[in-house]
Order: C-alpha cells, then structure tokens, then sequence
C-alpha cells in the first residue's frame, strides 16, 4: 500500500508517548478536526455501545475495574453480543448456544488437520503462513530464545525512532518500559491462560482481554480499557480451489510504549508484518502508533486480496453459466460456497471500519497528527474492500437466480420439443388406428386403400413439422 505524504505541520511531538484518555469524549471523523463521529458517542442507557467502551452513564471510559467492556454493533446498527451463553452456562466458541447446554466446538476437524466450518471461517492450524512460509523461522532475529512462556515468542525494542534490539529475553522488557523514548513488541504464537498471566501483571493488562485473547473467534473489535486497548482482527485467505474462506484470527494489547500480539494459529504471516514495519522505518519514531499502523496495514490488505480474488472466481463462474455445454450443478455448487464465503468474509471486514475509525479518535492519542494521513489510507481500503464485498455478495445471488432462471427455460424448450414430436407421431397412430378398424371402408382390402393410408401419415407429418419448425418449437 502506498504511503501518503505526512501530516500538517505542528502535530503531536514524536516523542511524546500516547496515553489513553479515562473520558468519553466525542470522537472525530476521520480527517477532521472538529466534527464528532455519531457512531463514537458515549451510550446513552439501553443503546449499544460503539467499539469504545464507556461507563454506563456515559460519562467516560471503564476506569480499570473488572466491569466488562460494553457491547459492540455492527454496521448496520444492531448489537452483536459477541459469544452468547448456553443453558448450561457455558458458551460455545461459534458464539450460538446448544440446546442441549453444551459447549459447540463451531466447526469438525478433518482428518488432515484443517477446521472446517466455524463463525468466521476455516482455521488454518498447519504451521505454514498464508504466504507459504515456515512459521517456526518467519522473522528469525526477533525470536527470543529465552522466555518464561511455554509459546514462541518474538522481540523487538526500538529507541528513538531507532531499532535497537532483536530477540532479547522477555523477562527484559521490564527493564526498558520505564525509559519513555523506548517502544518494544512483543508477539505470541498461540499462547495459553498461563502464558498470558506471566505478561498480565508486568503490563497491566485486565482479566477479561486476557480471557478474549485466549478464547477463540472473537469477532472483529476494539475494546477500550484505562490502562491499554485490546484489538481482534482477522487475516484471511481464499482457496480458489474450493472456493473455502481460510481465517487467522489476531489479538493486539496496544499500551503506551508496547504492542503485544497474539496469534492464535499462523495462517497469519508475521514476518512479512515485521517487514512491512522494516520499509517504512522513518515512522518508528512515532511509537506505537507506527507498529499498529504496519500490523493493520498488512490485515487489511489482506482483506482486499481476497475480496479481488473472489471477483476473478465470480467472473469464472459467469462465463461457465453460459457456457456451450451445460455446468448447472457445478454453477450451483460454486455459488453456494462463494456466497458462503463472501458471507463470512464480511464478518470480519465490515467491524474493521469501526476498529480503524475508532483507533483515529484524538482523545485515544493512538494516532498523532503526522500518521493520521497513513491511518486514513487504511480506513480507506477498509472502505473499499466493504463495498466490494456487498457487491459480489449480490452479483452471487443474481448468478444463482439467473442459473436457476436458465435451468427453467432450458426445461420449458425440451419440454416444448417432446411435446411437438408427440403431436407428428399422433397423428400417424390416429390414421393407422382408424384404418385398422375392421368395418368397410373406402379402399378397404384393397392395396389402394394401403397407399392411401401411408400418404395421408406422410403428409400429414410432414405438414406437422414444416408448421412446428416455423414456430421454432423443434
């Protein structure tokens, strides 16, 4: 993606770390100044929240106790109560209830390793990334050898804009959160409870973003917090093949000088991540900021690959609806699981212009003056890639009801022929009928009565194929 040019002058200071205000003030359209964004505004009492949580009484942001962030909406206004309990209490990780209070995994596992089904697609549990790579040795120099977690994990410390240190032990990052020109993070490959409460304590993260890093298909979100925020999102690739959707899901714990993400498979690619970050290296000495922009810069893009690999595979598909030789059923397949993908595609797409549009709020100071422009570019293919989504999810049901359309009319035209054939091959039964009655008739025993029969059927199928023919209906 390409990098817009820098901000107005008199913008944040570089150096100066973002703190997360403890207020709910309005939020700002995205490259303005002063106008408030409605869908950011504190919840008044029986209206969900957007991505930011606030107080009940709307008057500003959790203050760091152990009430739950509020619930989240989606795009077109209604709440998604994220994971919903079952009778049982329990909740099921395709966040629908059992009815028979049991926990629903979402999705079988084949027996090559792969999860089909879920709420948000196909996980990808093989430890190759997206791209291809080995996810053991993607970005090797930020690998810490030394880790009090059981998980692999990868390290970073920049200094003033400066990459200082690669692969340092975690137990380290203590040492350097206090200096406030430093910016560290820290990556997680499919961490457990435990894992995470070595980390808890050290950052102050709160006990129920831990519990959504662990658990499994969150959707796409930003919850807020006094001390960090927490972010979900998804990175995805399609198999042309099978037309399947293929998800990685992301957590990211954003605090004023750390970014700490989890994966929780590695479909996701981290070390092209670290690369991203690498290319753009002039930024690093806006902190965190930099590291969030690169990370959400690298998912989102990934969302646009896949909605344009879907149009070349719709595009496909509507040259084999009309094609020469009949493909009904294979049109019929291939739309069920495009649209079943297009479908889960837009789960995780369309909650991340809240992400982004939220993360761009000023009183958050996640994002200063001089990457507002680069945020804005994101926002802005996160924009695109929603409306392409809606668009072939619509050009996919018009290709099914134009398929079954085709498939009547195809029928009506056979039915229409047997039927003509019919009528030419009545007519001579009804003449050797009428003349095999064993009543005199004229020619009767006759070889002139023969003769005459067969041109009375000869003509008179004939003259039924001359008018059928003309009338297009053989």
């Amino acid at each position: 993606m390409s990098q817009p040019q820098s901000g107005p002058a008199g913008a944040q200071d570089p150096g100066r770390q973002p703190e997360f205000a403890d207020n709910g003030a309005a939020q700002a359209q995205p490259g303005s100044d002063t106008q408030p964004d409605p869908r950011a505004s504190t919840r008044q009492e029986g209206q969900p929240d957007g991505l930011a949580s606030t107080r009940p009484d709307g008057t500003g942001a959790f203050d760091g106790q152990d009430d739950p962030p509020a619930s989240q909406t989606d795009s077109d206004g209604r709440a998604d109560p994220g994971v919903r309990a079952d009778p049982a209490g329990q909740a099921d990780s395709g966040g629908r209830a059992d009815s028979d209070g049991s926990a629903d995994p979402g999705g079988q596992a084949d027996p090559d390793g792969t999860d089909t089904g879920g709420m948000l697609g196909t996980r990808q549990l093989r430890n190759r990334t997206f791209g291809g790579r080995d996810a053991e040795t993607v970005a090797a120099s930020a690998i810490a050898t030394i880790t009090p977690t059981k998980c692999q994990a990868r390290t970073r410390l920049y200094r003033s804009g400066r990459l200082e240190l690669e692969g340092f032990p975690v137990a380290d990052i203590s040492d350097h959160l206090d200096d406030e020109t430093a910016t560290i993070w820290l990556d997680l490959r499919d961490p457990d409870r435990e894992d995470l409460a070595v980390l808890s304590e050290e950052f102050g993260l709160h006990p129920l973003a831990i519990e959504d890093a662990v658990h499994e298909r969150e959707r796409p979100k930003l919850d807020r917090y006094r001390s960090h925020l927490f972010l979900t999102a998804y990175s995805a690739r399609l198999d042309s093949g099978n037309g399947q959707l293929v998800t990685s899901e992301l957590g990211a714990f954003v605090t004023n000088r750390a970014l700490i993400t989890v994966r929780k498979d590695d479909g996701l690619d981290i070390g092209a991540v670290v690369e991203r970050w690498d290319t753009s290296s002039d930024l690093a000495k806006y902190g965190v900021g930099y590291l969030l922009h690169g990370l959400l810069d690298y998912v989102v893009d990934g969302h646009f690959e896949t909605v344009q690999s879907l149009d070349e595979c719709i595009e496909t598909l509507e040259d084999q609806l009309f094609a020469n030789v009949s493909m009904d059923s294979e049109v019929q397949r291939r739309s069920f699981e495009l649209r079943k993908s297009l479908v889960l595609l837009r789960r995780i797409v369309i909650p991340m212009r809240e992400v982004v549009n939220t993360l761009m709020r000023r009183d958050l100071l996640v994002v200063g003056e001089h990457l507002m422009p680069y945020y804005q570019d994101v926002y802005d293919h996160v924009l695109r890639a929603t409306e392409w989504t809606e668009s072939l999810r619509d050009l996919v049901t018009t290709i099914l009801e134009t398929n079954l359309t085709i498939q009547g009319n195809r029928m009506n035209v056979i039915t229409k022929k047997v039927t003509s054939w019919a009528a030419i091959v009545a007519v001579p039964s009804f003449i050797t009928g009428f003349y095999g009655m064993n009543v005199p008739y004229p020619g009767f025993s006759q070889p002139t009565g023969f003769l005459m029969s067969v041109a009375i059927m000869v003509v008179s199928a004939l003259v039924l194929y001359i008018v059928f023919k003309r009338r297009d209906w053989l």
